[in-house]
């Protein structure tokens, strides 16, 4: 080396060691993943600081993510990594302030497993997470440990809000309870609250007031409740206090539609998913189900984050949602849908799983695994062999099943015969009431038995396509149909412990039809 390019180099050199030395930040710090194959394998563990311990995804199943909550805004120069044997051969990391909206600032396509240790990274946020798009084994994938180095942020705002206080208890019924708490201070404002009950938060709210909704009855909680501003710098947690709900019925309201999110923003006048958004919170459901096509037009990442995740995404945390047709068009099918909904869609490792709620069962199916050349699997036998054992096993008196595509419709696409074995298998489970999207207009048909026909012991179903999309005309009537109407609207399902009611909710907040109050078989 010349003496002149020493000279060169000898001021970067010292810029660089007067800069703030990185520092591990993850270690021991709140952790989401997509799935776990089983519960001795949580995403905690790839960042407990041992490798003896690890975190692995689901089997079989692409793409899967890890990400962790470094605490504040900060600096990442550095990520470890240390594979299990279940490694990824392409994946990328990516940083965010919100958990939202994500910045890729390494792609790697050519992993081989072992350790690897990134350096010269450039990324800031709040948020690391490493997405895993292509596995090497026939397994998951697994870590044994996921290091990020790097520097707290200290150009942005960095203190937190002081800890919200005498949170109490108001009026609390079989299922529902209110909270209300004395309000934050922060240097810069107060953002919104998470309200937390036994230890997992269940809501966000912006005001110092919050129902919990949805509880069982005779049934004791604890809750606590966080600030957080608009940088991400989370308070400690209020006083705790434990709330009894009472005795009697466990009743609960449902919010439920498909075909929701266009490219289009709250901006646009004609812009109808921001509205039906906003009817959904009106409801205040217990719980918020989608029946596919959650976004458009191809659904990608970036459009499920700039628009489904702007107005529907606001319930995200009491989201149940299914993919329709359009969420296989991404450059991988089911990509994004997976990507955006993480484990909140696939609780197993799979696009179809099962929940309950009071009295209820509820089963969740992919119908774009019986429509071939939707995707690029044909019927799926595994899903339907699982749907015939799982409402086998269930012992909740009451049972609604959901799904995209519909057995019977007077809408624009016309019946489904891809789906009848389906609609079969679930008359037979004597399930009470079926949800469908696809055909973008409202429908409420009388119960049906298998070959379409009215018949009080089979479920009832229910069209529910007016989310957003642009609407489809309704055609010829079926015999068995109640109401068809080409609207936009938000379903709301009334459900008790042994029946149930539905309404459809127009954008103007009117009840544009009622069904009658059915007994659950």
């Amino acid at each position: 080396m010349t003496l002149g390019a020493a000279a060169i180099l000898l001021p970067t050199l010292l810029s660089g060691s007067a800069q703030a030395a990185d520092v591990l930040l993850s270690q021991g710090k709140p952790v989401l993943v997509s799935s776990v194959e089983n519960s001795s394998y949580g995403g905690p563990l790839a960042v407990d600081g041992k490798t003896t311990t690890r975190w692995a995804s689901a089997e079989g199943v692409d793409p899967q993510f890890i990400r962790v909550d470094l605490g504040g805004p900060s600096a990442i120069n550095r990520v470890k990594l240390n594979w299990e044997a279940a490694y990824a051969t392409a994946y990328r990391l990516e940083v965010s302030n919100d958990g939202s909206a994500w910045t890729t600032i390494k792609s790697v396509t050519s992993g081989n497993g072992g350790t690897d240790d990134l350096t010269g990274l450039s990324g800031r946020g709040r948020y690391l997470r490493l997405v895993g798009t292509k596995r090497a084994t026939s397994y998951g994938y697994s870590l044994w440990e996921m290091q990020v180095y790097g520097t707290s942020d200290s150009s942005g705002d960095t203190q937190a809000p002081t800890a919200p206080a005498n949170l109490a208890a108001g009026a609390i019924t079989s299922s529902t309870v209110d909270l209300t708490w004395t309000g934050s201070t922060d240097n810069v404002g107060v953002a919104g609250y998470e309200v937390l009950r036994n230890g997992q938060v269940v809501g966000t709210t912006e005001t110092t007031a919050f129902t919990d909704s949805g509880l069982s009855a005779s049934t004791a909680y604890t809750y606590t409740v966080r600030a957080k501003d608009a940088a991400g710098n989370t308070s400690a947690a209020s006083n705790q206090i434990q709330a009894t709900t009472q005795a009697g019925s466990s009743s609960f309201v449902l919010a439920a539609s498909g075909d929701i999110a266009e490219q289009c923003t709250a901006s646009s006048s004609s812009c109808v998913h921001p509205k039906t958004a906003a009817l959904v919170g009106q409801m205040n459901p217990a719980a918020v189900i989608t029946m596919g096509d959650n976004q458009y037009d191809d659904a990608h990442i970036e459009d499920f984050t700039s628009y489904f995740d702007k107005t529907w995404g606001k319930y995200k945390s009491i989201m149940h949602p299914v993919p329709g047709n359009h969420e296989t068009y991404d450059h991988t099918p089911l990509g994004a849908y997976k990507q955006y909904f993480g484990n909140i869609a696939t609780p197993n490792g799979k696009t179809y799983y099962s929940w309950e709620m009071g009295n209820w069962h509820f089963v969740a199916i992919d119908s774009t695994e019986f429509s071939p050349g939707l995707v690029a699997n044909a019927i799926s036998d595994e899903q339907l062999n699982w749907i015939k054992q799982d409402l086998a096993k269930n012992t909740k008196p009451c049972v609604a099943a959901y799904y995209h595509h519909p057995r019977y419709t007077s809408g624009d696409h016309g019946d489904n015969s891809k789906m009848a074995t389906l609609w079969e298998t679930l008359v037979q489970s004597k399930v009470d009431l079926v949800l469908n999207g696809h055909d973008h207009h409202y429908e409420r048909f009388y119960p049906q038995n298998a070959s379409g026909a009215k018949d009080a012991a089979g479920p009832v179903q229910i069209i529910g396509g007016g989310g957003g999309a642009t609407l489809y005309p309704v055609k010829t009537l079926h015999p068995a149909t109640a109401k068809a109407i080409s609207t936009y609207g938000v379903l709301k399902l009334n459900m008790s412990d042994n029946a149930f009611s539905t309404q459809l909710v127009g954008l103007d907040g009117k009840t544009i039809d009622s069904s009658p109050t059915y007994t659950c078989h």
